[in-house]
């Protein structure tokens, strides 16, 4: 009951709030909720742990490294179950508090995501583009990858933080089609981010044909040749 009651005091009220509010709006005195947790740091280690790292499921690392299966259905199933069980209301409003505060909760989850999903994805994309680097991925890949998982993340922030739902009313938000869209386009990105040279207007994934995002130069355009530093710098971007 108190572990309960606290994740749905901090997701109203932020990790900044009062342990004597909470004590009363569970119907408890002060003293015995520091009975149980004689500290407010103690309390949010196991908001933590129930709440973050305990609804990571050993399957999804299985699921990750299953290698009969191809990376775009991979991706797509494990983001359609990470949303539907990781991103419910409680979760995404103290992941928002914490990171507002101190930090504590989102560093902690950031870091354990950086030991059992991201060099995952990483392994998988270069996998997806035929790449057998296993070398640090660069700061490009790293962003592209941000950029999957936050938009998934966004996905229950809208819906939690700011009152969204599908544009229907209807439609689940977790869809698998939403999810199956975001994975796609990071998919579809990878050559350009890898330095992947395709001839012009092959698709990347089947049946999709990215000619149309190709740009054309211009009939008055003149190659110029680029100055050292500035290939560097793109190198190094």
């Amino acid at each position: 009951m108190i572990l309960e009651g606290s994740v749905r005091f901090f997701s109203e009220h932020g990790l900044d709030g009062q342990l004597r509010d909470l004590a009363r709006g569970l119907g408890i005195t002060h003293t015995l909720l520091y009975h149980y947790f004689p500290t407010k740091q103690a309390l949010i280690e196991r908001v933590y742990f129930e709440l973050f790292e305990g609804r990571w499921q050993p399957g999804w690392d299985s699921l990750l490294d299953d290698k009969t299966l191809d990376v775009e259905t991979k991706l797509t199933r494990f983001y359609t179950e990470y949303a539907k069980i990781i991103l419910e209301r409680d979760w995404v409003r103290v992941f928002i508090f914490s990171g507002l505060s101190d930090r504590y909760i989102t560093e902690r989850y950031f870091s354990m995501l950086g030991e059992r999903l991201f060099p995952r994805l990483v392994r998988e994309s270069r996998r997806y583009r035929g790449q057998k680097n296993r070398g640090k991925p660069t700061a490009r890949e790293l962003e592209l990858l941000m950029g999957l998982h936050g938009g998934i993340f966004y996905m229950g922030m809208r819906r939690w933080v700011y009152g969204h739902v599908a544009d229907d009313g209807k439609t689940a938000a977790f869809d698998e089609v939403f999810i199956h869209d975001r994975v796609r386009g990071y998919l579809l990105s990878l050559d350009e981010v890898m330095g992947i040279n395709r001839t012009p207007g092959k698709a990347c994934v089947p049946g999709a044909d990215v000619s149309i995002f190709k740009k054309k130069p211009l009939a008055s355009s003149r190659k110029r040749a680029r100055p050292a530093s500035q290939s560097a710098k793109e190198t190094l971007s």
